[in-house]
């Protein structure tokens, strides 16, 4: 749509002189989903038109697949796997993405004191077949799987981007990370494309640019932020949303509730139904804190946290099924 047209006389040197002045052409809003790394992908933009709203979109979404043909541990051609391939062998050379993502696990791990650790996926293996089967894993598997895990087992070379992981099983999983630092890139791909009032959603990991059109921010409903720990409308603009806890994924049995999300330190899947909500400068802070923060014991959360200020944080722990 062509915007009116405001013509304006103004007074130049000495003389009348007619100038024109054009309004901001009207933002649309369009919103697309694609499914990717293992949730539906959506992408709602703000964009003067559909063709620009729809290449832009495009543009967002091969960059979150191009992600996750780096980092999936479902795909056995994955970037992510191939290393896992070589483990225990010498060091491999990392692309810029995946080297990024590990660069920052590994601080996370570190400061959390590995409450969280992408080494955990060989006990990723033997949990998550439980929400199918009902049966508990044995725990002899789970001790011989917890030789495998440990985040400084996993050695990272800054100044050659190459990455040993010193034990041969070794397996990583970056569920907890991953798709906050894909949807950052995607709002990075899509700010390139002069889309800057926009919202990348990928299941608990929300990204958010510039507010919609005469708001203050994207109206997101968090689930524990109310005075009652009840769910409340809060409104966002640049900045990552992230929510982590059991309430979609989990398995109940003898009358206990196993989350999808596993203890590294443990090995046993989190049975503490803590619901955690973190809002951080982007999806690369949030994602892991929110995965973090459902695990680490309450009495060292305020420590972990003084790594990450201005993150805000929504915890609840949730009635029991």
């Amino acid at each position: 749509m062509i915007a009116p047209v405001l013509i304006i006389s103004s007074l130049l040197f000495a003389g009348f002189q007619t100038s024109t002045v054009t309004q901001p052409e009207p933002l649309s809003r369009f919103t697309y989903t694609q499914y990717h790394m293992g949730v539906d992908a959506r992408v709602t933009v703000y964009a003067k038109n559909e063709q620009a709203a729809e290449d832009a979109c495009a543009a967002a979404f091969s960059r979150i697949a191009q992600l996750e043909a780096v980092m999936s541990d479902y795909r056995r051609d994955s970037e992510l796997m191939r290393l896992c391939d070589q483990a225990g062998g010498p060091s491999v050379k990392a692309s810029l993405d995946l080297f990024k993502v590990l660069t920052r696990a590994r601080e996370v791990s570190e400061r959390s004191n590995g409450a969280f650790d992408v080494t955990v996926g060989p006990l990723i293996q033997i949990w998550r077949p439980v929400r199918r089967s009902g049966t508990l894993p044995d725990l002899v598997d789970i001790r011989r799987a917890k030789l495998l895990v440990g985040w400084r087992n996993m050695n990272l070379d800054w100044a050659t981007k190459t990455v040993r992981l010193t034990r041969k099983g070794m397996r990583l999983d970056l569920g907890g990370i991953g798709k906050g630092y894909a949807a950052d890139e995607a709002q990075r791909v899509l700010k390139k494309r002069g889309i800057t009032r926009a919202m990348v959603e990928l299941g608990g990991d929300i990204v958010v640019s510039g507010p919609p059109p005469g708001t203050k921010g994207w109206t997101i409903r968090v689930p524990n932020a109310g005075d009652t720990q009840g769910p409340i409308d809060l409104q966002f603009a640049n900045c990552g949303i992230s929510t982590s806890g059991d309430t979609e994924q989990f398995v109940v049995i003898n009358g206990v509730q196993y989350s999808h999300v596993v203890d590294p330190r443990t090995g046993m899947a989190l049975t503490n139904r803590i619901q955690a909500t973190v809002v951080a400068k982007d999806g690369f802070t949030s994602d892991p804190l929110s995965t973090a923060l459902t695990v680490i014991e309450p009495s060292q959360r305020g420590r972990f946290l003084n790594y990450y200020k201005g993150a805000k944080v929504y915890l609840k722990t949730l009635a029991s099924k």
